[in-house]
């Protein structure tokens, strides 16, 4: 009898603290934030895991990985400040993009992660159980639509075999770890 009685208590203070939220609701663990046309900031939320690594898909199935470092890993993601402390410039000629953020415990290398994105493109929807990867692993799904007026590209292509190809399809890999025109900066990739 007691036990009934608790569950109906805990059942009626969650019907009143809850005001009509379903308790399935998924944390947010990023956010966009527009800083131009085609140009966006990606603030990590707080709590997530402390490494991350952004791609985008866009809607002529152009797959390119947004945070390029010479190790080709993952970078530390600090909440609440924008990942690389860069914007990304979106391509306006391909479209909306769906940007995967890869929230990660430990640095995973990139190649595996681009592999199996180009293998899943087709899918409306990617989560961190479609993914074969070490550790604990989240994954975010933003949408972007870049508007004329943008500028250069940013990132880099991703090829079948989910090798990156910096030259002449997306901007070209620095020595420092960025990208030509800006787009990435150095990065620091000390924990």
């Amino acid at each position: 009898m007691r036990r009934w009685t608790g569950l109906l208590a805990v059942a009626a203070l969650c019907g009143a603290a809850c005001d009509g939220k379903k308790s399935t609701d998924r944390p947010t663990r990023a956010q966009l934030r527009k800083t131009g046309g085609a140009t966006v900031e990606v603030i990590p939320s707080d709590g997530q895991l402390p490494y991350c690594m952004l791609y985008t898909v866009s809607e002529k199935g152009v797959i390119r990985q947004l945070t390029l470092t010479r190790e080709n890993r993952s970078i530390r993601c600090d909440a609440n400040k924008p990942v690389a402390h860069t914007s990304f410039r979106i391509p306006v000629q391909e479209g909306k993009v769906r940007m995967y953020i890869f929230f990660s415990d430990d640095r995973i290398p990139a190649g595996p992660v681009a592999q199996q994105l180009y293998e899943l493109r087709s899918q409306e929807r990617i989560n961190a159980m479609d993914l074969r990867l070490p550790g604990r692993v989240f994954v975010e799904t933003l949408e972007f639509t870049p508007e004329e007026g943008g500028t250069p590209v940013t990132g880099t292509v991703v090829g079948a075999g989910g090798d990156t190809e910096p030259e002449g399809t997306g901007a070209p890999v620095l020595s420092d770890g960025g990208t030509e025109g800006g787009g990435m900066g150095a990065m620091d990739d000390a924990p």
